[in-house]
């Protein structure tokens, strides 16, 4: 196995939320698979878990460029006609906070919220464990935003989710070929039992 240097870690699940785990637009048929391994994963350490959300603007006119296209797309997912409540985390999940803490974004990746990365610094994180999903768009803008602020990356390859088999077995295949030297790809027994 893989030397996981887990010591100063913090896991960042990304967007395990109602949103996307009940049957709608945005339904990520998997999410209910993995919830299991998130779980464990949050229950190790919950102080030093992060629970991101993707938080949809009020109206599409509300974001810049193409974002407003992509709104403009999914009228209905923009918080002036979504239900709130699928803004919120699935349970247990939601019971871990605290002390889990929660990072709202309003882009893919987690670190479109200025506050994460002074947060993780604070922690003497240097390592991040991911997540949830989807593998090939909020998690893949998060692993490359971590990537270029210099942290480790652990991806637990059976807690991660996509609406899509390929994009998300071309991902990990392209994490473990090209990015070898800052990402690492674990099952979530294998993190558990390196995080101590």
């Amino acid at each position: 196995m893989t030397d996981l240097r887990l010591g100063s870690a913090v896991h960042l699940a990304i967007d395990m939320q109602l949103l996307f785990a009940e049957p709608g637009p945005w339904s990520v048929p998997w999410l209910p698979r993995i919830l299991p391994m998130v779980v464990e994963l949050a229950r190790r350490h919950p102080e030093r878990t992060v629970f991101t959300r993707f938080i949809p603007p009020r109206r599409s006119e509300d974001m810049p460029g193409a974002w407003q296209d992509y709104y403009r797309r999914w009228q209905a997912m923009t918080r002036e006609k979504l239900d709130r409540r699928l803004l919120e985390l699935v349970e247990p999940l939601r019971g871990l906070m605290p002390p889990a803490r929660l990072c709202d974004k309003a882009v893919y990746s987690a670190f479109g919220n200025p506050r994460l990365a002074p947060w993780l610094k604070s922690q003497g994180a240097d390592t991040l464990i991911m997540s949830g999903g989807e593998t090939d768009v909020c998690v893949l803008a998060t692993v490359m935003s971590a990537l270029d602020l210099g942290f480790h990356v652990v991806l637990a390859t059976d807690a991660l989710c996509s609406v899509s088999d390929a994009t998300h077995d071309a991902l990990l295949l392209l994490y473990r070929e090209r990015f070898s030297q800052q990402i690492a790809t674990a099952t979530s027994e294998e993190i558990l039992q390196a995080w101590n």
